[in-house]
Parts: structure tokens; C-alpha cells; sequence
């Protein structure tokens, strides 16, 4: 039988419904690596079989139907009864079990016989995404021993009927029986400092400075006002302390097994600094390290225990005052913040989708807020005046297809989903990462962009276009663009919408490759005769998974950044790879479009280069002056190793900045505890990006860049130039600065010369 206690290490933000806000919320920063006290949680599923087992359902409603919620006295009655009831029903047999072995485990990774914990109500809704149930249950401190662990989770499933939690159930319609309650079990922290800590200054509005507040025992002196703490500034730039205060200190709060009480600091403390400079630098970096997953400053609580600290709680600052600037002539700060990640100023209703197969209720001109997007809700993002997501960068799957449909996006809010409603009315602004709630564009507050007048100047260095949607080529063809860098195919195939490999099965392959044609031919015939380079499949595992049957076909990988993607699919998977080649040969000879190339992603060896080069000749396309193929230089070995690929015989190369820069940094810019040492301009990668450019240079090759890089740092663009690449390749909204970029790179390089 599956255990229905987890510990903080198994699990994560995903797992609300099972272990509600606060218990994801422990697991989210424990396995963050944040020292976050251990502990465990009894799911809501252990409360379901509770209710079940004792036949409680029946026995709850009948107290509740005879109940007027409005009437005190009758409810205050009812709460009672109703929690009676459940203190005396008996407890599930097997998650008493599974309680008291990992009550022992915690006890004995703390180094006691029984550990003192503190055990939490975590409320969950399952269908109430707009739910607040924060703070309505019970929570119990210093809680020692099995049996009285066992009580005390009982209690917090009882206080899920306190007065307060049915009136505000009642009132705002919820079912009683859907909504549970999971309960965090952790150590209990007996603190000797506690602080606060902002990751903005609160104050001055100042980003880069962090404010550490620590005082001797409990925090909740600081709250309070009781005392004043000592006061640490940090500059997250240079993580150099560049202001400290220390207050002396003559009393303090602290805890004893079962109570707190105020007690004098010794004389020895009282003028003494509460933490080291270690310590704040310490505290500095983990809060960073908490604002970049979060996406948002934070509000943190902290507390250390015999020299050692933890994170008891993080909340985002609601007290910023964030200003617009000049695209905007609106003074009044945003209702909600992200990341921007698509420019432009926009308004419409909200519309929230938290599963790709509801798209179909999307309609034209609404604003999409959903947790995250995948290639499944690529059409419904093409009718949608903008979007908004919960989670996802600058180069997230909702970022990179926004800015290449040019629909305005805020990414990155956090909880967008669930502080935004359903059918209200949002203006956002795309360059900026603001949403306020209203159509501020019918008001006048907000000025939308003058239509934008196109460069038209020339350069010797090629800009190419990044493009993936079919309907966008006409439009972006008659940009001064020299032709498309990139060709996504994933997006094509996110709107075929099947796992190839489940087409294939039924039989169904002409249907695939007449699609995939027809998508590819409208690239073609609106660049013609500039080239189109398709870059074959690169989806990883995970994206596979969510094409229709793809978790059929589909393993389950640690990490799909370096699984099975690219060359080594086609070689293993030669039937989903030969239905694109004859796509390509469908548009090259049945529309006779020549201007159609492939570009060949995250080739790992030589060797890998030469079996799929023999897959592509088989099917009867060779390389020529209409046909050219392409290598993609993303992984280290491309670089290390370019003059064994290009003597396999390629035509050209394109750099892939994103992946190379991940390779050569050894890190994954999805994973928000490294991601801030993501750098484009990073030594080594400049290193490698040089000498790609330079070596295909040397063989006679052409050499393309096709990263975010070149959009994000003109003073990449100068470096680039300077060392011959050929063409340069960026997202739609990038063209025309690019190109002034490139014409003022030349320039220089001419002067120079």
C-alpha cells in the first residue's frame, strides 16, 4: 500500500493537492537545498480514507443541514460536535504506522529518542483554485512522542471544522467533502537569534541591496516592535556588507518546550553583534537564492539554533512601489508583477486554462493566464491578445513562441492563476512584467506603441529570422530579413498534435508528412527565394510526453537536456526521421522549392554525424548548391571536435548559444539554483563561439548564430562580426535592432581596418 506520509524531500510546488500550500511550500525550499528544518507530511490522502473509514460524511452533513451558519450560538455548537466526532474516531491503522516510523526517522536523524516538532494544518482545495484557507486551521508546537504526534495530526483533520472554516466554506459555496487537509510535521526550532530578511529594501526600493534584521530568541519581538534588531545591508552585486547597525538588546522572547516567555539577555549579549559577517553574507545568498525561484523579492523568516540556521518561512514583499517608465504613462503601481518576455501594451479578458485540453474555450482577443505553456497550447496562444503564466524565463517555451507571434507576455508571476479571475478585465504590459486589473487602454492611463517603422538598411553580415508558426511567414517575409535561421519544426508538430510514433502505428504516416509539408511549404513559398533552414526535431522526452499518446512512447528521463533528443533519435528512431525527410522532399519536388536546407541539432560525435548523413542520402537528398546541410554547435565536442564534423561533409554551421552556454557552464537555466551563473558572455563561452566562427571561417563554411545571445548583447553582435560569422539569426521583435547593430559592428570593423 502506498505510504500516505512524505517526507520534505519527495516533495515539491507540484504537489498541492496532495499536501497543500504550506507543505509544498517546505518541500519546495528543502529540496531547493535550503536548510529548511526536516520533517514529513500526512497527505490529504490520509484524511480522505479518515473520513471514509468512519463513515463521517453522513454523520458531518446531517449536524450542518440542521445548522443556520449565521447564528453564532448554532454554529459555534455544530463546530463542536462535529469535531468531537472526529477526535474520537478511530485512527487509519496503516498511516499510524507509517506516522510513527517517520516520526522515529526524524527523531533520529535529529539525534533524539523523541524529537519536539511542530505539527501544521496544510488546507487544500481540489477544485477551488481561488481558494484561501491560510490560517483557518490549528497548528500545535513542542508536540513530543508518537501517540501524541498521532492526537495532534487528528486535531489539525478536526480543525478543518473550526466556526471560522464552515462559515467561510458555506459562504463562498465550497463542498465540505472536497476540500481536505494535509499535515506538515516538522522539528521544532528552539531559536537563539531570529531575524527577517528582505531581498529588496523595503524602504529606498533599492533591488540590489539586501536587508538582514536579526535580534536574540524569537522573532516575534522584531514583529512586535518590542526590540530593535541589529541591521545588516548587503549589496547582491558584490556580496559586500555595506552598511551594519547593532543595537544593544536587553530582553528576549524564547521558547520552552511548552511555552514562550520573556527573559533578560545575559550581560555579555546585550551590546554583542547577534550574527557574524559570515553569516549575513550567508543569509544574503540563500535569500537571492530563494528570490530567484520565487521570480519575486522576498519577506523571509529566519532563526538559528546552536550556530546553525534555518528557514522557517518566505512570503513575497507586497510593500514594493514599483514605477513605470516611459512606455507607459500610468502612475499607479501594478496589481501583479512577472518577468517580461514578450514587449507590448495590451488589454483583454481572462481567460484561466490550466490543462492544454481546455484550449478549445480560448477565444480571440482574451488575455490566456495559465501555470505554464507547452507546445499544446500553441493555437490557442495565436488567438490571444496576450499572455500570462505562473512560472517560466525569458527563454521559456511561453517567451520564445510569444515573441515570435508577437503577442505580449508576462512570465514568471508566480500565482497569476490564482490572484487573477476568470472573466475580468487586465491591461498588461509585455515590456515591462506589469498587469494591472481594468482596461487602463480604454481609460487613456496607457498609451499603446506607435506602429513601429522598419529599418531598411543594408549589411554584409546576413539577420535571419527564428520562426516555428506557419501563419507568421507572410507577414515576416516582407521584413528586411534574409531569410529564416531557424525553422522550428516542434511547432508544426504540436499542432499535428499526435506522437509520430502513434501516427506510424495507425498507419497514419502520409497524413503526418502532408502536414508537416504543407506547414513547411508556407515558410518556403513566402521566403522564396531566400533560404529556409529546417532545423529537424529537437523535442526532448518531456515535450514529447505532451503530444497526444506520448507518454506511451515516451521514457521517463532524470533530465532530458541531455537525454534522447536529436541525432541519436533519429539514428534509433529512423521511422519518425524518415517521415520528416519526406516531407522536406515533398516541398523541394512536389512544390519545387528549393530554398528549402536541414540543419541537423545536438549532434554528440562525428560518428553520429555520418549515420545520419547516410539515413538523409537514402532518402534521396544530397547535398548540392539548392541542398545544403547544416550542423548545429551546441554541445562542447562540436567545438572541441568541429574539424571531424566538418570533414564528414557539411555545409555550414549554426550556433546554438542557449544549450552551448548550459554545456559549457555545466548547468541547466530551468533549474533556479544555478541559473543565475547562466551567462552568454561568460569567458568560456566566448571562447567557444570564437573559435566555431573562426575554424568554419578557415574550412570555407559558413557560420550562423541562432541563439537568444546576439538579442540580449550588442557587444556580442561587435565580437561576432569582428570574427566573420556569416549571418546572425533572432527572434521576430529583435530584426531591426539587430540589424542597426550589425551595421554599426561593420562600420567599426571597416574603420579598423
Amino acid at each position: 500500500m502506498k505510504s500516505k506520509v512524505l517526507f520534505f524531500n519527495q516533495i515539491s510546488f507540484n504537489d498541492v493537492p496532495i499536501v497543500g500550500g504550506k507543505g509544498a511550500n517546505l518541500g519546495e525550499m528543502y529540496n531547493l537545498g535550503i536548510p529548511v528544518p526536516n520533517g514529513f507530511c500526512v497527505t490529504v490522502e490520509a484524511y480522505y480514507e479518515f473520513v471514509e473509514a468512519n463513515k463521517l460524511v453522513p454523520q458531518i452533513k446531517s449536524i450542518l443541514k440542521t445548522t443556520d451558519i449565521d447564528q453564532p450560538d448554532q454554529l459555534m455548537a455544530a463546530s463542536k460536535k462535529i469535531r468531537s466526532l472526529i477526535s474520537k474516531s478511530p485512527f487509519p491503522q496503516n498511516t499510524g504506522l507509517d506516522i510513527i516510523k517517520a516520526y522515529k526517522k526524524l527523531s533520529t536523524l535529529g539525534g533524539l529518542k523523541d524529537v519536539p516538532v511542530a505539527v501544521r494544518s496544510s488546507a487544500t482545495a481540489e477544485d477551488s483554485a481561488d481558494a484561501s484557507f491560510a490560517g483557518q486551521q490549528d497548528t500545535f508546537l513542542g508536540v513530543v512522542g508518537e501517540a501524541n504526534v498521532i492526537n495532534r495530526v487528528r486535531d489539525c483533520w478536526a480543525s478543518l471544522f473550526t466556526p471560522r472554516s464552515i462559515y467561510y466554506r458555506e459562504k463562498k459555496h465550497y463542498d465540505h467533502f472536497k476540500v481536505g487537509v494535509a499535515v506538515p510535521v516538522q522539528k521544532l526550532i528552539f531559536s537563539d537569534i531570529s531575524g527577517i530578511c528582505f531581498t529588496a529594501n523595503p524602504v529606498t526600493q533599492a533591488k540590489n541591496e539586501i536587508i538582514i534584521e536579526t535580534v536574540w530568541g524569537l522573532g516575534e519581538y522584531i514583529v512586535q516592535g518590542k526590540v530593535t534588531p541589529d541591521q545588516a545591508i548587503v549589496d547582491k552585486n558584490t556580496w559586500k556588507i555595506i552598511s551594519e547597525n547593532h543595537v544593544p538588546q536587553d530582553i528576549q522572547l524564547v521558547k520552552s518546550i511548552d511555552e514562550t516567555k520573556e527573559i533578560k539577555v545575559p550581560k555579555t549579549k546585550i551590546n554583542a553583534s547577534k550574527i557574524d559577517k559570515a553569516m549575513v553574507i550567508k543569509i544574503a545568498k540563500i535569500a537571492q537564492k530563494l528570490h530567484q525561484h520565487y521570480r519575486k523579492a522576498q519577506d523571509i523568516e529566519f532563526a538559528i539554533e546552536k550556530g546553525k540556521l534555518y528557514i522557517v518561512q518566505t512570503r513575497p514583499i507586497t510593500t514594493l512601489n514599483t514605477k513605470t517608465n516611459n512606455t507607459t504613462n500610468i502612475d499607479q503601481q501594478p496589481d501583479l508583477t512577472g518577468d517580461h518576455a514578450s514587449p507590448g501594451v495590451t488589454s483583454g479578458i481572462v481567460t484561466i486554462i490550466k490543462d492544454p485540453k481546455d484550449i478549445n474555450k480560448v477565444k480571440a482577443g482574451q488575455i490566456l493566464v495559465t501555470i505554464m505553456t507547452t507546445p499544446d497550447f500553441v493555437p490557442a496562444m495565436k488567438k490571444v491578445n496576450g499572455i500570462i503564466t505562473d512560472k517560466g524565463g525569458q527563454t521559456s517555451h511561453a517567451a520564445i513562441v510569444s515573441r515570435e507571434l508577437g503577442v505580449p507576455c508576462i512570465v514568471g508571476t508566480e500565482n497569476a492563476t490564482k490572484v487573477l479571475k476568470e472573466g475580468e478585465v487586465v491591461t498588461i504590459d509585455g515590456a515591462k512584467g506589469f498587469i494591472w486589473k481594468g482596461d487602463l487602454l480604454a481609460t487613456g492611463l496607457v498609451k499603446k506603441d506607435q506602429k513601429v517603422k522598419h529599418t531598411s538598411i543594408k549589411t554584409a553580415t546576413k539577420v535571419y529570422v527564428n520562426l516555428g508558426e506557419p501563419e507568421l511567414a507572410s507577414e515576416i517575409s516582407k521584413r528586411n530579413v534574409d531569410g529564416v535561421g531557424l525553422l522550428r519544426a516542434e511547432f508544426m508538430i504540436a499542432n499535428i498534435g499526435v506522437h509520430p510514433k502513434k501516427m506510424i502505428a495507425q498507419g497514419k504516416q502520409k497524413e503526418y508528412i502532408d502536414k508537416l509539408a504543407k506547414g513547411i511549404k508556407e515558410f518556403c513559398s513566402n521566403f522564396n527565394p531566400r533560404p529556409v533552414i529546417y532545423r529537424a526535431t529537437d523535442f526532448k522526452t518531456n515535450e514529447y510526453q505532451y503530444l497526444k499518446w506520448g507518454k506511451l512512447y515516451e521514457p521517463v528521463e532524470p533530465n532530458p537536456l541531455l537525454g534522447f533528443r536529436g541525432a541519436i533519435r533519429y539514428i534509433n528512431s529512423v521511422d519518425v526521421f524518415s517521415m520528416e525527410l519526406e516531407a522536406i522532399k515533398q516541398v523541394r519536388n512536389k512544390y519545387n522549392l528549393k530554398n528549402l536546407w536541414l540543419m541537423i541539432p545536438f549532434v554528440r560525435t562525428p560518428q553520429e554525424l555520418e549515420k545520419v548523413k547516410k539515413i538523409i542520402s537514402d532518402h534521396g537528398l544530397l547535398r548540392s548548391p539548392s541542398f545544403k546541410l547544416f550542423m548545429m554547435v551546441e554541445i562542447p565536442s562540436n567545438v572541441i571536435l568541429l574539424d571531424k564534423f566538418i570533414d564528414v561533409g557539411i555545409d555550414g554551421i549554426s550556433i546554438g548559444s542557449n544549450d552551448l552556454t548550459m554545456l559549457t557552464l555545466g548547468l541547466d537555466r530551468d533549474n533556479s539554483e544555478v541559473a543565475p551563473t547562466f551567462n552568454e558572455m561568460d569567458p568560456a563561452v566566448l571562447w567557444s563561439l570564437k573559435r566555431a566562427i573562426t575554424k568554419a571561417k578557415k574550412r570555407g563554411l559558413s557560420a550562423s548564430i541562432c541563439g537568444q545571445a546576439p538579442s540580449n548583447y550588442p557587444e556580442l553582435v561587435e565580437k561576432l562580426v569582428k570574427w566573420g560569422v556569416t549571418s546572425i539569426s533572432v527572434s521576430p521583435d529583435a530584426i531591426d535592432r539587430t540589424r542597426e547593430i550589425v551595421s554599426w559592428a561593420e562600420k567599426k570593423k571597416l574603420s579598423k581596418d
